[in-house]
């Protein structure tokens, strides 16, 4: 899952970066706005986190582009204007949901998980599974065959990108726009080598193999008989 945060108060965006990494989520940073609506407009992402106060260009401008281009990322409002006008303002310009500052992290996660489930519309929400293999997004548990499996932040994020579009072929750039913040040397393995951790804690104890490699498209997971 990649995040855009717009954000001028240095000290908020490192906050929310810092804590949405640690979650396993890939981030982008933009402190104006115009540099924000670009990135908005040319990259993908699953959902933004937006200040009000910019310089350069308003987040209330910013996100009536953003609907007025057809963009339809999901947008969490963050603003130390609390007044009723102020939310509803907001949420009519296109906003999704607005959270006043100051804020505990828990509480921005939560309302950025729920924008996502909501965009996605994933039946259940806080629980993803392919044949034996379970995510409990809400507790951060991977289990398969009743079995827990330890795995580390990037290896979560990267698996739940993986269950999301089971059944589908998913590449190597698709991957790493989402699962990872910053755009790599297109000669890394970083992808390789992460999936194939990832395949020796999910797949090699098990007579099943879920991760399959579709030689020059990409990764499959999938339940194959």
């Amino acid at each position: 899952m990649r995040i855009l945060i717009i954000e001028d108060d240095k000290r908020v965006a490192g906050f929310v970066a810092k804590g949405l990494r640690q979650e396993g989520y890939a981030v982008d940073h933009a402190d104006n706005g115009e540099d924000g609506l670009h990135l908005a407009l040319t990259e993908p992402y699953d959902a933004a986190i937006v200040d009000i106060m910019l310089p350069k260009l308003d987040g209330i401008t910013l996100i009536e582009r953003l609907r007025g281009q057809k963009i339809t990322t999901p947008v969490l409002i963050l603003s130390a204007r609390g007044s009723v006008d102020d939310r509803v303002k907001g949420l009519h310009a296109g906003g999704d949901d607005y959270l006043i500052k100051p804020f505990a992290f828990a509480e921005l996660l939560a309302r950025i998980q729920a924008l996502i489930r909501r965009a996605n519309a994933i039946p259940e929400p806080m629980q993803l599974e392919v044949g034996d293999l379970k995510m409990d997004l809400a507790k951060r548990k991977v289990l398969r065959q009743g079995t827990e499996i330890e795995l580390q932040a990037k290896e979560f994020a990267l698996l739940e990108y993986l269950v999301r579009n089971a059944g589908r072929i998913v590449s190597k750039t698709m991957i790493m726009e989402h699962v990872w913040d910053y755009n790599f040397d297109p000669q890394t393995n970083v992808v390789e080598a992460r999936v194939c951790r990832l395949r020796d804690k999910i797949d090699r104890p098990f007579e099943k193999k879920l991760i399959h490699t579709i030689r020059g498209a990409g990764y499959l997971l999938e339940e194959k008989d």
